[in-house]
């Protein structure tokens, strides 16, 4: 994230949200139960605290929303997410894949999880930005991207 666009955005919160990929090539998604997004599926993640690196925040957020313990991660998109018509939830976005983990995923307060084929991915469910980029980023190609939101819907892609 640059300076520039820190000020000019005024982003509230840096996030993070990983993918996780099991032997099937299934990926893991959650459907948050509270909150802003609520009902949407996503990656499990979460805001990263100001004393911890990135890494460490997905880590620690997997392990409190789905108890699995990450092993390698790779970063595979940086987004900014801009909503025009709503104050104080600009954020900046971290996105890693993970196919290297342990124990069994659990459903916790954050919300429920369901493997999903590649194929099958619910992008009507989710936030309108992951139909633009997340099949892409989860076949290998880096994203870095900003999305203007009004109302929750997608009015401008830049790439950055």
């Amino acid at each position: 994230m640059t300076k520039e666009n820190e000020k000019k955005y005024k982003f509230q919160y840096t996030v993070n949200i990983c993918y996780i990929i099991n032997e099937k090539g299934e990926v893991l998604l959650q459907q948050k139960a509270r909150g802003f997004g609520k009902g949407n599926w996503n990656g499990p993640g979460g805001k990263v605290e100001p004393d911890e690196t990135i890494e460490d925040s997905v880590r620690r957020e997997i392990k409190e929303e789905t108890d699995l313990e990450l092993g390698k991660i790779k970063k595979i998109a940086e987004l900014e997410f801009v909503f025009m018509d709503q104050n104080n939830i600009n954020n900046y976005c971290y996105v890693f894949i993970c196919k290297d983990f342990r124990g069994k995923e659990r459903n916790t307060g954050e919300g429920k999880l369901k493997w999903f084929k590649k194929e099958e991915i619910p992008y009507e469910e989710m936030w309108d930005d992951d139909k633009y980029w997340l099949n892409d980023a989860l076949n290998g190609k880096f994203i870095k991207k900003r999305f203007c939101f009004e109302k929750n819907k997608v009015k401008n892609i830049i790439n950055l």
